[in-house]
């Protein structure tokens, strides 16, 4: 059955509005955590070292997941199958991390109710940990069609000639640069609140 011809395909639409939606989310955050600082005088808080090596990891699975759409471009079975893993691999490991992170900053004796701007780092951290989990299921989803689905020749230029599914790794994409490029602003958001104090 042949897909219905859009200008712009409602699922782009819809991950539109939803990144719009987690933008508004967390610089409405952001934006509460310096008025609150200024308008209380709040000393900010250290965020724990591994927040930065977390960073590479989130960046390597946007490398991995950007190199795997290329070799889905270039019908190349394996590397894409190898390019899924890998991603998953390192965002399962930032996530293992970030929860080291945490206990860190627990064993600085910075909990959640320690004060009002590490309750915000808490927040929008955990907030940004429950996005890159909700990526997850489709991750996994492209790497069991993968391995189910490209078994002989002609299953291969079937999976690799399906727009749905092109569409979707690229809608994955663009969610997964996002969270990216979302962490970033995070790491570099709090590093400069605690630098002027």
């Amino acid at each position: 059955m042949q897909e219905k011809k859009y200008i712009i395909h409602p699922q782009y639409i819809v991950m539109t509005l939803v990144l719009f939606a987690v933008t508004a989310l967390f610089l409405g955050f952001s934006g509460a955590y310096l008025y609150n600082r200024i308008q209380q005088g709040l000393q900010p808080v250290s965020i724990p070292s591994l927040f930065y090596y977390n960073s590479v990891l989130l960046l390597g699975s946007s490398f991995t997941l950007w190199k795997a759409s290329n070799s889905y471009k270039e019908d190349h079975t394996k590397n894409f199958r190898l390019y899924l893993s890998l991603t998953l691999v390192l965002t399962i490991g930032f996530l293992i991390a970030q929860y080291f992170a945490w206990g860190q900053m627990l064993n600085d004796n910075i909990g959640i109710t320690h004060s009002t701007m590490a309750s915000y780092l808490y927040l929008i951290s955990g907030l940004h940990f429950a996005h890159v989990i909700a990526g997850i299921p489709f991750l996994v989803y492209f790497l069991i069609e993968a391995h189910r689905k490209m078994k002989s020749p002609v299953t291969v230029l079937l999976y690799f000639s399906d727009p749905a599914k092109k569409r979707v790794l690229n809608l994955l994409n663009i969610y997964w640069h996002f969270l990216d490029g979302l962490w970033i602003y995070l790491i570099i958001f709090f590093l400069v609140n605690y630098l002027i104090k």
